[in-house]
Order: C-alpha cells, then sequence, then structure tokens
C-alpha cells in the first residue's frame, strides 16, 4: 500500500493539471466571424445597421465584391457558455445613465483562448450610429489584424520551408508563408515561390533594390520598381507577356510592421496580352543597416474562384517577415498605431 502511494499522488497531481489546462477552450468559430451581442430591438434600429453597414463592407483590392466578414447577431440574454467562446465578439452598450461619450476598448482570452472582445460603449444610439460611420476603418482594421495576428502564430509552426529557406540566403532575412507553397524561381536580388495548385496558385514573391530616400515610398515609384522587377522574372509563355500592374486598381498606404514604417500596395495584376490576372498585396520596409528596400508580396491566380480566404492567409505570411536583427511582434497592440518614417527610423537608431 505504502509503494503504491506516490503513484497515487502522481495521478492525482496529473488529473489535477489536465482539469486546469480545460478550464480555457480555444475559442470557437471561422476565421473572419463576428458575433455582435445587442438586442434584436437596437440591431434592426438605426444603431444596429450602423454597426451592420461598417462590418459589410468589401474587401479592397479584389477583382470581384467579397465581404469582410461573416457577421451574426444575438440577444444578450442568450449570450451563454456556448455562444461567449466565439472568436471574434463585438459588445455593445448603450446607457445614458452610465456614459457620457462613446467609447471602444478591447480584451483578449476572457472566456476562451485566442478570443479578442470589442466593447462599444455610448450614451445613444444616435452617438453609437456616428462613432461607427467615424471610426469605421478603425474597427475593421482592428478585427482584420486581429485574425493576421492568429495566422502569423499559426504559420510559426506550419510554413513553406521553400520559402523561408530562399528569403534566408537570398536576404538575410526570416518569412513563413503557407506551406503548400514548394515551387520556387530564382533571380537577380528576387525568387517567387509558388503552389501550382490545380485550380489555384498562391505565390509569394520576395526582391530589393536601394533606398533612395522619401521619394522611393510614393505609388509611381514603388509600382514603377514592381513592373519593372516583375516583367524581368515572370515572363509569359511567349516573349511579349510578361507580370505588369493595373495602376488604376491599386492603391497603396503607410502601415507600421513590427513598430516600423512599411508601404503596403494592394490591387491587381495582369499578364500582359495574355488573359491571366488576379489580386495583389505586398509590403516595402527598408532594411536601414544595408540601405535596401525589401518588398514581399502575395498574389493569387484563381479564376471562377472566390480570393478572399486565400489573399488573407498570404497577407498575414507579409506580417512575418523578419529583417536581420528583428524579432517578430504583434501586428497590433492597440488600437491606435502612429506610422514612423524610414528617416525617423535612422534618427532613433543613430541616438541609440
Amino acid at each position: 500500500m505504502k509503494k503504491s502511494l506516490p503513484f497515487l499522488l502522481l495521478f492525482i497531481f496529473l488529473l489535477t493539471s489536465c482539469k486546469k489546462e480545460f478550464v480555457m477552450p480555444r475559442a470557437s468559430g471561422r476565421p473572419y466571424e463576428v458575433m455582435v451581442v445587442m438586442t434584436d430591438q437596437d440591431w434592426q434600429a438605426k444603431q444596429g445597421r450602423a454597426l451592420f453597414t461598417v462590418l459589410d463592407t468589401d474587401i479592397p483590392g479584389l477583382p470581384q465584391p467579397e465581404r469582410s466578414f461573416h457577421i451574426s447577431q444575438v440577444e444578450p440574454k442568450h449570450f451563454d457558455q456556448i455562444l461567449n467562446i466565439f472568436r471574434n465578439i463585438i459588445m455593445v452598450d448603450i446607457n445614458s445613465q452610465i456614459y457620457t461619450k462613446t467609447s471602444m476598448k478591447f480584451k483578449r482570452d476572457k472566456y476562451s483562448i485566442g478570443q479578442i472582445i470589442l466593447t462599444i460603449q455610448s450614451p445613444s444610439a444616435d452617438a453609437f450610429a456616428d462613432f461607427c460611420f467615424e471610426h469605421g476603418p478603425e474597427i475593421i482594421d482592428f478585427l482584420t489584424k486581429m485574425e493576421m495576428n492568429r495566422l502569423v502564430k499559426e504559420l510559426k509552426d506550419k510554413y513553406s520551408k521553400v520559402t523561408a529557406q530562399l528569403a534566408k540566403e537570398l536576404f538575410g532575412c526570416e518569412l513563413h508563408a503557407p506551406d503548400e507553397i514548394k515551387s520556387y524561381k530564382r533571380g537577380q536580388d528576387f525568387f517567387w515561390t509558388s503552389s501550382n495548385g490545380a485550380s489555384a496558385l498562391v505565390n509569394i514573391c520576395m526582391y530589393s533594390y536601394p533606398y533612395e530616400g522619401p521619394e522611393t515610398f510614393n505609388k509611381q515609384y514603388v509600382l514603377h520598381k514592381r513592373d519593372s522587377v516583375m516583367a524581368v522574372n515572370i515572363p509569359g509563355t511567349l516573349p511579349t507577356m510578361h507580370m505588369a500592374t493595373d495602376t488604376l486598381c491599386t492603391m497603396v498606404k503607410p502601415i507600421v510592421v513590427h513598430n516600423q514604417y512599411a508601404l503596403e500596395a494592394r490591387g491587381l495584376w495582369y499578364m500582359e496580352n495574355d488573359g491571366m490576372g488576379g489580386p495583389f498585396v505586398s509590403h516595402s520596409r527598408v532594411d536601414t543597416t544595408r540601405n535596401l528596400v525589401i518588398v514581399v508580396e502575395g498574389f493569387v491566380f484563381a479564376p471562377e474562384k472566390m480570393k478572399r480566404g486565400l489573399m488573407r492567409r498570404l497577407e498575414g505570411s507579409l506580417y512575418t517577415l523578419n529583417l536581420p536583427d528583428e524579432q517578430t511582434l504583434p501586428i497590433v497592440t492597440t488600437l491606435e498605431e502612429v506610422a514612423v518614417t524610414p528617416e525617423e527610423q535612422r534618427e532613433a537608431r543613430r541616438s541609440k
């Protein structure tokens, strides 16, 4: 009996540990699903329609309309232990007795692991509706980045070894792309990796060129560089064919990646003198140590298929790019970010 006592204690310890581990479940739901906790009356009124309109926007840069989120709504009284583990939740609280202005805050992992709860508190229906329309882009951007963070975390363990090796060998960088990407082509300061799927091709490109100051980061300059690089490295089946950018359908904007300045380009590509085309998204970043612009891009060729999921997986990959001596950080930790210029990055480096 005495000999079996240690084994009994060990069994009790393991059992207790297992119970603690499973106290909080994993968040449920698919990527880009959002649940709004709001009364049916409010949901059908001005305030609910305002929030729905904000969430029901199309994703920019795709060749056909595709919604940003799948939206559901539930009454607060029905928000129970089954529903409260949902991955993306927006809690709405309108109360003139408590609030004097509309505000927004978020909390992680309240009911489940990997969960984000965004709470919007407002004194009135009109104030809430006005807030939604004024801050709609921030709400969409925040929820999108939370999903990107989840994807970046997944790509830490399961990623394309081919893409990672090429990024390291050619640019001294770390990059994690979807693991189905296995084919590749190398060029001068360039590589292209692809899934070579039967019905859809997902692709990652990476290239570099010298940084020439602030004028490097404008739409005309960035897209001119893209076209010149792609014309050389991604030709078509005939000499007159090569990849090009639909500049009228492409947008650029400054963003923050790993607390540093980056320029995002999002739009459509096509094959010159051919019928191929599709969406792309790229990040242009500055390696201030080597005075280089490093560009990483994802693009898709998937005729007759929806492209939202494919593009968002590739876009998440762009955030895994680590320049030399750089660590991976969350994409966002607050609801506000400030993009600093490469010149400000240099000044900060010199002041250290």
